[in-house]
This record gives structure tokens, sequence and C-alpha cells, in this order.
């Protein structure tokens, strides 16, 4: 294969995962007609069209999801080599993509990123905060950061957090106004604060006692995707919160928020790192793994 089609093929592989030629010239800092001109020169030369555009988006035709699911693969491993050779340099480098939840990446990642990086200075992390079940292959993610119970069989999974317990909180102020609720159905006739999620729906409050679990589904005056906020609303008197107990005991303890239902808040699977059992891991990867490992 010529050097010229192997650039092609790589930067095919790029617009097709990005649909977008200015995604992808931003991705491969290259000019953007540039991209379009490779790819009009490799639909040519296969005689076939791999690229359907529009004025707003770009996406595989039939032969390129086809040529997409042969190449992609092909250019990871080749990438994911090239970072192995560093196991051959005096010091670790290279750059890790995680995904992780707001509370997992305030809470796990970012103290063992404290913890790693001063040390190493060659390694580059970026973590991107994303509350939906993130597929850590298609999105070119190294690993993902994700409740045990949400991790998929076919991945390796290392536990990096204790077992996590939630919290349903409100305000002196807000309890001075408003009934304590004795049931999680009594929920329903409080004002929440819930939390969007990556679907648009709203999540639903998860409760267990005695093994009997149920869900309730609560409305109120506010709604976030953000779990700072919510932690301010619930400490103005704006409403119930249902948050992370460890994001709440000092406020607890202080009289800022008062909890309710702690016995229908049973503790669960905390965090764990996972990423493909395929892939064999670069000494970059293994120190930032290390840096998160968690044990009882």
């Amino acid at each position: 294969m010529s050097k010229e089609s192997f650039d092609q093929l790589a930067i095919f592989s790029v617009v097709a995962r990005e649909r977008s030629f200015t995604r992808a010239a931003a991705k491969l800092s290259v000019w953007q007609p540039a991209l379009s001109r490779s790819m009009r020169q490799l639909e040519e030369r296969l005689g076939v069209r791999l690229l359907a555009r529009t004025t707003r988006s770009v996406a595989p035709t039939k032969a390129g999801e086809r040529l997409l699911e042969v190449v992609a693969p092909r250019f990871e491993e080749i990438n994911h080599e090239l970072t192995l050779l560093s196991e051959f340099r005096a010091r670790p480098a290279g750059s890790l993509r995680i995904t992780a939840g707001e509370h997992a990446a305030v809470t796990v990642v970012q103290p063992a990123l404290a913890k790693l990086l001063p040390d190493h200075p060659d390694i580059n992390i970026e973590v991107i905060v994303d509350y939906g079940l993130t597929d850590i292959v298609a999105q070119n993610f190294d690993a993902g950061v994700r409740l045990g119970e949400q991790v998929a069989k076919d991945m390796i999974a290392v536990r990096v957090g204790p077992d996590i317990r939630m919290a349903v909180v409100g305000s002196p102020d807000y309890f001075s106004r408003h009934p304590r609720p004795k049931t999680p159905r009594d929920l329903t006739q409080q004002n929440c604060i819930s939390t969007r999620l990556p679907t648009h729906g709203l999540f639903a409050w998860e409760f267990e006692k005695r093994k009997k679990e149920l869900k309730v589904r609560v409305e109120g005056q506010l709604v976030f995707n953000n779990i700072g906020m919510r932690l301010d609303a619930a400490l103005n008197g704006l409403g119930l919160a249902y948050m992370p107990e460890d994001l709440v005991q000092t406020h607890i303890a202080k009289g800022q928020l008062i909890r309710v239902l702690s016995d229908w808040c049973e503790p669960f699977s905390g965090y764990h790192l996972y990423y493909p059992s395929r892939r064999q891991t670069s000494p970059a990867f293994t120190l930032f793994r290390d840096a998160l490992r968690y044990s009882v």
C-alpha cells in the first residue's frame, strides 16, 4: 500500500467516526479542504462513494460503513502499539482519554491524578464527564469509571472506590415549611430537586430496605444535570436532594442539612475502572490504573 493510500484511509476513518470534516480537521490538525480533497481522491480511486455529504452533516454510506468496520480497528491497533513503545523510554509517556460520571471524576479520578501526574510529566490525561453509559471502544476512550453494576461483562473491571450510599437531604429552613417524609412514597408530595439524564428523562430515586427495592419518580421546581448545583439548591432550602453520602456528611454534621429516610438508603457497589479485555495496557495506563486501585 502506498503512503498516500494509507493516509487517505486513516483520514477516512476519522471523518467517518466524527461525522464532520470540521471536527476531523481539528482532531488531525489538518486544513479542512485538504481532508475533502483526500476523500474525493480515495472515492475516485476505489470507484465507490464512501461518504454522504450535506451542508450540515457527513455520514458513511453502506460501502463506507463496511470499510470503516474493516480499517478502524486496524488503525486503533497501530496507534495502540505505537503508544506501547513508550515503555522503551526512560520515563513513561502517553495520552489517555477517560470517561467518568461527575461524582466519580471528582471523588476518585481527581485524587488519583494529583498523586500520579507530578511524578510523570510526560503523561497527559483527558477526563470527559458524562452521565451516560459511554461505549468506550466506539468513542475511542482508553477506559471508563462507573458503578460496578453498570460495567459490561466483557470488560476488565478494577475496583477503585468503596461501596456508595445515597442520602436524601434538605435544609432546616425547608423542613420548617414541609413535613419530613417517613417513607420513599412520601417524596411524591415534596419539592424535590431532580436530575436530568442524557436520555432527556429524569432520574428516579432508588431505595432499598430489607431487600425490598423501590424507585420513586419525584417532582419539583428544579432540575439539574450538575451535582454541585443540586447540593447548593438543597443548602439554600429550595428542595430535597438525593446525593452521594460522602458529599453531604460535613453539611449534616454542621446542621446545614438534615437527612431523612436513611433506613431506606443501603450501600451498593462502588466505582470500578473498566477497559477492553483484548487491549494490552501501556505503561502510562498501568500507572493510572494503579493510582486508582482501591484496597479494602
